[in-house]
């Protein structure tokens, strides 16, 4: 590996997010392998990844989630991306941190992803704040990606 994978999990799984990937790319398919090699030994082999976004969406900027600033080409504020990775052993919904997201940021955010205490000296900061506000709008993003895996798992289940 050239570069590491910067990935964290919880302690414990089964959250609205279970922790955060933050590739080094925009290219998140060419650092996929290596995100698999990492979570096999968490998850068991990986039998299944989902993702909230198309491909034709552009990257997030975690600043605009929590502003809800409109960009040019969609009125509206993105969703933050989201990943359900499931293992044999285990399943964990990660949030993806885009990759131009500042050093100091990510960091924050992948501390918050991971349930992961801040620091004395970071708490009540701006870079604090945002962090959780980035974790608030994934957790709700989250439960309405699941609301809406669960009604088309169900809608399939009635068609067959």
């Amino acid at each position: 590996m050239a570069r590491p994978v910067r990935l964290v999990l919880a302690s414990q799984l089964g959250s609205d997010i279970d922790g955060a990937w933050w590739p080094h790319t925009a290219s998140v398919a060419s650092e996929l392998p290596e995100l698999i090699g990492v979570l096999h030994a968490s998850l068991g082999e990986i039998v299944d990844i989902g993702i909230n976004w198309s491909p034709t969406e552009g990257p997030v900027d975690l600043d605009s989630i929590v502003t809800g600033a409109r960009t040019i080409d969609r009125p509206g504020p993105r969703r933050p991306r989201l990943m359900k990775v499931e293992g044999k052993s285990a399943c964990a919904k990660l949030l993806v941190v885009p990759y131009m997201t500042s050093p100091n940021l990510g960091a924050m955010v992948m501390r918050c992803a991971a349930g992961l205490p801040a620091v004395h000296a970071d708490r009540g900061t701006t870079l604090w704040e945002t962090a959780h506000n980035v974790m608030g709008v994934a957790k709700a993003e989250s439960a309405m990606w699941a609301g809406r895996l669960r009604k088309a798992a169900a809608k399939s289940a009635v068609e067959v």
